[in-house]
């Protein structure tokens, strides 16, 4: 299979075609290689309009959403950006791409390990991977520029808020654990927040102490 060939029409046919404009978002959507994210078995569908499991009760999220969601930061290209939950490493990935630094945090050890391993790959040095629970965020770093959520929230937790610099964006799914709004936080002031409603989505939970119960 062309993987390249995949990746640029995923790229023509699910992001561009829908809306999706930030041409820096463009070029680290047709740069990173998905598939590599992926297990060997599903790899011929890693450039599909789909979420794909990772294991764990996880997934790799939908190219659109990740697209989307990347955008809605409005990234210049000197942000320390918060990543709430690495998953696979690919929303990292894109991050990475497009950033001074990412500092993410993921609950699954094993995951976190994999995507360590595909990050350093590429040579994706500029990022930071913690184990642990993402709902607290990341205080001794903070404030953060931006912060993106790759998990469903029961509301938005207040530490987020918290860590986010003023001017900065926070970017999460808030919901019930089948389905969620896609929300944009932005700081406008010390205690100063305006929120939008982006559209519907799904995604797994956010499990932590200012999120869901899990294991």
């Amino acid at each position: 299979m062309d993987y390249t060939i995949a990746r640029r029409r995923m790229v023509e046919q699910q992001i561009v075609a829908r809306g999706v404009s930030d041409q820096r978002v463009i070029e680290a959507m047709s740069a990173v290689p998905r598939h590599l994210f992926v297990e060997a078995g599903l790899q011929s569908h890693a450039y599909g309009d789909a979420a794909l499991p990772i294991g764990e009760k996880q997934t790799i999220s939908q190219p659109y959403m990740v697209a989307v969601m990347t955008a809605a930061l409005e990234l210049q290209g000197s942000e320390r950006i918060l990543e709430i939950g690495t998953g696979s490493g690919y929303q990292t990935a894109i991050l990475s791409k497009l950033v001074k630094r990412v500092y993410s945090i993921e609950r699954i050890a094993v995951l976190a390990g994999r995507a360590r391993k595909i990050l350093d790959q590429l040579q994706l040095s500029n990022v930071n991977i913690k184990i642990g629970d993402g709902t607290v965020g990341w205080e001794n770093q903070a404030p953060f520029s931006g912060i993106l959520v790759a998990a469903g929230s029961p509301d938005v937790p207040q530490k987020y808020l918290d860590q986010l610099d003023i001017g900065g964006r926070l970017v999460l799914p808030v919901g019930d654990q089948k389905q969620q709004i896609l929300v944009r936080i932005t700081r406008k002031g010390k205690d100063h927040f305006e929120q939008e409603q982006m559209m519907g989505c799904r995604f797994v939970p956010l499990i932590g102490e200012q999120g869901w119960q899990g294991s």
